[in-house]
């Protein structure tokens, strides 16, 4: 059963614990709020503000577990947070580790701070769980796939106009890549995992993917510079961080390009024309 007395309590705790600056959020000097409004808990979560006032007053209707999902997600709540956020709700907390979606607090807070960079963060299966605007402009946005189409890797051997945002050079190389990392995370999580179940449907529908898996190769990571032929500016090549959660197994990938050179100005580029983004 809900506990709403405890759900609206616990909400605007969270939420007046939480600063602008922790999300990226200009303070402003006529901010009187303590932590943040309630509109901007709402924006962050896909919900309006309405609703989420209601959820603080005690009242509404029984959120659903991807909504509490969604604000667990937007106040940036640990782990522990999260799943007490569950229980007030009357549902049971999502599992942990690789199959859980929830962004560690800490990961989101260095996402929330690169407004002018392309980054995104990902799963091991190469699953995009947050993209900024920019990475959106660079790769177009992940959140549009569904099932296993949400694994760059799966769609790599499924969908060949995937690949057309891929220097033709690296095609080879990548395929070898995105094969070894599903068989390291089978290995890694077992043969009733999300990673065998993929495995199982390319090996039915790719014989390219057949061919590269019985290679048995094992340990294949990314180049230093990845290089991507954009429909809006052309060829870049951009050198990509990476940051590992270890608990989650989740990635954050930042990429940049060198200063003066030309990959460089296009970037500058596709930050202002930005709405044509790749739908590849």
């Amino acid at each position: 059963m809900i506990d709403r007395p405890g759900l609206a309590a616990f909400l605007r705790s969270r939420r007046e614990a939480l600063q602008p600056e922790d999300i990226g959020l200009p303070r402003g000097a006529r901010r009187r709020t303590s932590g943040l409004r309630r509109e901007e808990v709402a924006a962050r979560c896909n919900m309006s503000t309405d609703y989420y006032a209601r959820l603080e007053q005690e009242r509404g209707t029984h959120p659903s577990a991807q909504m509490i999902a969604a604000i667990a997600q937007g106040l940036h709540l640990s782990l522990d947070e999260r799943d007490h956020l569950f229980r007030l709700a009357g549902h049971p907390p999502p599992s942990r580790g690789s199959v859980s979606e929830h962004v560690n607090p800490g990961l989101a807070r260095i996402f929330d701070r690169l407004h002018d960079t392309p980054a995104e963060i990902v799963t091991e299966l190469g699953e995009t769980l947050r993209q900024t605007a920019l990475g959106i402009a660079l790769t177009g946005d992940a959140s549009r796939y569904t099932g296993p189409a949400r694994s760059l890797g799966f769609r790599w051997f499924s969908d060949p106009g995937s690949r057309a945002l891929y220097h033709p050079d690296d095609h080879e190389f990548l395929s070898r890549m995105f094969a070894s990392g599903l068989r390291e995370a089978m290995t890694r999580r077992g043969p009733r995992s999300r990673a065998a179940h993929y495995a199982d449907l390319l090996l039915a529908r790719s014989e390219e993917f057949r061919t590269v898996w019985d290679a048995q190769e094992i340990g294949l990571r990314p180049k230093e510079f990845k290089r991507y032929v954009h429909p809006s500016v052309g060829a870049l090549e951009l050198q990509c961080q990476t940051l590992l959660d270890p608990d989650q197994h989740h990635f954050l990938l930042v990429y940049t390009a060198t200063p003066g050179t030309e990959s460089y100005e296009k970037l500058q580029l596709l930050s202002v024309i930005g709405s044509a983004a790749p739908t590849g």
